[in-house]
């Protein structure tokens, strides 16, 4: 009995630790006329900014936004015009990333090229072409922690004595036409000196990335690493098919072979965009050119490098299977190829691959955002 009640006990008190863990990574918004928490954080410009780089402002936007988020994503632009439309007006915008980068999952990152992480933001920026600071909090988290930021975009619109006048969404449009421009509002209020309309809202987007999330995304990797990999035959009809994609999905089709040094390091980075687009209109095919009597040999690979994925190894005359999946293609491997559905080629690329640009180009087929028409 008394090993029981100790048993008891211990389980006891590790779920209040676990309930504890939790509670010290959902922190509560701040309530309207709260001071603004100070920060230090480094922006993509290789600058660190705090609340006294803003001092001059008459009024202080922050958004905490991100680089994965399909919604923070979909309001990239409106928060480019907000800057643009307020700066002169003497509002300042800093954008915030709160994302532990870590503790993002790969399939939460289905409609980007770019993690959470610092030097990703960078480039994220240089895309974009961001003219307002956009700070990194991934680190340690505590400016999201004080301002309590529930996802991203989050707004926090603040007075000339940086008292809180409103938080919540930008507007309720996210991939349609709004009709409640709600941070629109608020910032012509403040700035015409008049009182907030509405100074709180529901918001949407995704969920903050706190660091305690990181076990889930270690979890995901190790059950995606236990999946089974394959390895059948493929002729030459069945390329042909291949190539025609009459499906619905997007194809990635990589051939490949094990003495091909490049083939097989590039093998990895295809193995994550599997991952990461997968729950997408979204499929991914090998082709070995092994000889058949090294079909051992290559399955093996594949196996140490996780690829669990349409692995095939052709069988038949080599010239007419390149014809038949790319007639542009000279030979060499590794080839790649993005196939859209009705078989138009919308990239190729003999030799090791630019991940970021095969990302790029997936995603600009697919799409950025849940909204069909907005990419």
């Amino acid at each position: 009995m008394a090993i029981r009640i100790a048993i008891a006990s211990l389980v006891c008190f590790a779920l209040a630790s676990i309930s504890s863990a939790a509670d010290k990574f959902s922190p509560v918004t701040l309530e309207i006329g709260a001071t603004a928490p100070d920060f230090n954080l480094p922006g993509v410009d290789g600058k660190n900014y705090s609340l006294k780089d803003f001092a001059g402002a008459k009024v202080l936007l922050v958004i905490f936004t991100t680089n994965h988020c399909p919604t923070a994503q979909a309001y990239e632009q409106r928060i480019i015009d907000l800057n643009k439309d307020y700066k002169d007006k003497g509002v300042a915008l800093v954008a915030i990333s709160p994302n532990d980068p870590v503790a993002v999952r790969l399939d939460e990152m289905g409609y980007t090229e770019y993690s959470d992480d610092f030097e990703s933001m960078k480039a994220r920026a240089r895309d974009r072409g961001f003219t307002f600071p956009y700070l990194y909090d991934g680190e340690t988290q505590s400016v999201a922690k004080a301002y309590g930021c529930q996802a991203t975009p989050h707004v926090f619109i603040f007075d000339d004595q940086r008292k809180l006048r409103y938080t919540g969404r930008i507007d309720d449009g996210e991939v349609r036409p709004p009709t409640s421009f709600d941070t629109r509002n608020a910032l012509d209020a403040l700035v015409a000196g008049k009182p907030v309309p509405v100074e709180k809202t529901k918001i949407f987007g995704c969920s903050t990335k706190w660091a305690i999330k990181k076990e889930d995304a270690k979890k995901s990797v190790e059950k995606w690493d236990a999946e089974p990999v394959e390895l059948a035959e493929i002729d030459l009809d069945a390329v042909k098919k291949l190539a025609a994609n009459d499906g619905k999905k997007l194809r990635l089709v990589n051939v490949w072979a094990t003495w091909c040094a490049p083939c097989t390091a590039e093998l990895p980075e295809m193995v994550t965009m599997n991952r990461m687009y997968r729950k997408r209109d979204f499929e991914m095919f090998t082709i070995s050119l092994d000889e058949a009597a090294r079909k051992d040999r290559a399955l093996e690979k594949l196996k140490e490098l996780k690829v669990a994925v349409n692995n095939t190894i052709f069988k038949g005359d080599r010239d007419k299977m390149m014809e038949a999946l790319d007639s542009k293609w000279e030979g060499p491997v590794p080839h790649t190829l993005l196939i859209a559905p009705g078989g138009k080629v919308i990239y190729r690329h003999t030799g090791e691959i630019d991940p970021l640009e095969v990302k790029k180009a997936i995603v600009g087929s697919l799409g950025r955002t849940y909204g069909p028409d907005h990419k």
